[in-house]
């Protein structure tokens, strides 16, 4: 297939570069031939090559997209326009190839939505990202399936009639909502479902839609899942997350520690967890990332590195944190513990810190206790 007169004059560099309208007709003529051609075809490749020198012309007088805003705002999406020419993606939109190199197309900088901007005015979905700011909570079912009747055998997202059957169009269940959609909002994409994790320790990724794939991505890291209350069983059965469990206890234990001295400030060491703040801030709460890294042993090593490093620094580096150590009262012999050690145990009411077989023999109670509740008395008979 021959490229018209324009079109070919302007790859050979015969017309006067000035002709910026005329230039876009030859642009406008490549990027047509390009679509039309078989793709991947030596017609193909070479019309490709000529449209890079055409536009490679125009930008010495002129963007040839100045007209296309940087960034445009709607249904909550922020799209920013992209400047990879070279990369192929998906229109998220008309499910067809985005050509990067003759076509301008944008991408949500929350949720990762892309599209043409010729699809931009057609979009329907609002971004995934505002969903999750306003309901950070999973599905804890399992496939909470209620049937393509239910739907009106229509997608659950953009009402495309669909079947079973595949006419007119093939209805693909996701794993995560149980709902059924069709062909343009799943994609046959795979994910981890939240709730085979919790109740069947299952981490085998499962075919979701499109929207379920991106919602379930934003919130991997958040901690969201209050394991204690939704299935407790799963500690008698997963090793991994007592170990765990109490690892997180003692990093909670060493926290006081840690925002009292200057040198474990200065050294940032609570930022060892900056990539799981929640651990520094309770020890029931779990992100999907977390119990995928508990599964794989990545966590459980992770923080018995920085578990390490932190009873180091109270223990061994810092004279400060040293003293903050306690002495058992009740056999007065042996090193200065500290709550985090392993064979010790704490005072529930004054967490004074004993010997663990110290305090289970001990029938009386805790002296620190006595003492308190001794001197309560004492200032109450003089006031």
């Amino acid at each position: 297939m021959l490229l018209c007169p324009s079109v070919w004059m302007f790859a050979q560099g015969s017309v006067v570069a000035s002709d910026v309208e005329q230039l876009k007709q030859a642009i406008a003529e490549c990027k047509r031939l390009i679509l039309e051609l078989p793709e991947h075809s030596g017609k193909q490749k070479d019309t490709v090559i000529k449209l890079i020198h055409l536009r490679l012309k125009l930008q010495e007088l002129k963007d040839p997209e100045e007209d296309e805003p940087n960034l445009q705002v709607l249904l909550e999406h922020r799209f920013s326009k992209e400047k990879s020419k070279s990369v192929k993606q998906m229109c998220d939109k008309c499910s067809t190839i985005i050509w990067g190199l003759i076509q301008t197309w944008y991408t949500c900088t929350g949720c990762y939505y892309r599209c043409h901007s010729k699809c931009m005015n057609l979009i329907n979905k609002p971004c995934v990202r505002s969903k999750v700011s306003h309901q950070s909570e999973y599905e804890l079912s399992i496939c909470p399936e209620v049937g393509l009747d239910k739907q009106d055998y229509r997608c659950a997202e953009c009402r495309t009639p669909i079947s079973l059957r595949g006419v007119p169009n093939e209805a693909r269940q996701c794993d995560y909502t149980g709902q059924y959609y069709c062909s343009s909002c799943h994609w046959n994409d795979t994910a981890i479902i939240p709730a085979r994790v919790i109740h069947n320790w299952a981490f085998e990724p499962r075919k979701v839609c499109r929207t379920s794939m991106r919602y379930l991505a934003l919130m991997m890291s958040r901690p969201v899942l209050k394991l204690k209350e939704i299935n407790p069983l799963l500690f008698n059965f997963v090793e991994e997350l007592v170990e765990i469990r109490k690892l997180r206890q003692d990093i909670l234990l060493m926290k006081p520690y840690f925002i009292t001295c200057k040198e474990a400030m200065e050294a940032r060491l609570l930022l060892h967890l900056q990539d799981r703040q929640h651990f520094v801030e309770n020890d029931e709460m779990y992100s999907l990332q977390d119990l995928i890294d508990s599964s794989s042993g990545r966590l459980s090593c992770s923080l018995t590195e920085i578990h390490t490093t932190f009873a180091k620094h109270i223990k061994l580096d810092c004279e400060k944190c040293q003293a903050k150590g306690f002495m058992c009262e009740l056999c007065k012999e042996g090193d200065i513990l500290f709550p985090f050690d392993s064979h010790t145990s704490v005072c529930h009411d004054c967490f004074a810190v004993f010997h663990r077989d110290c305090y289970y023999d001990n029938s009386t109670t805790c002296p620190r206790c006595a003492r308190m509740l001794e001197r309560q008395h004492e200032d109450s008979q003089n006031p």
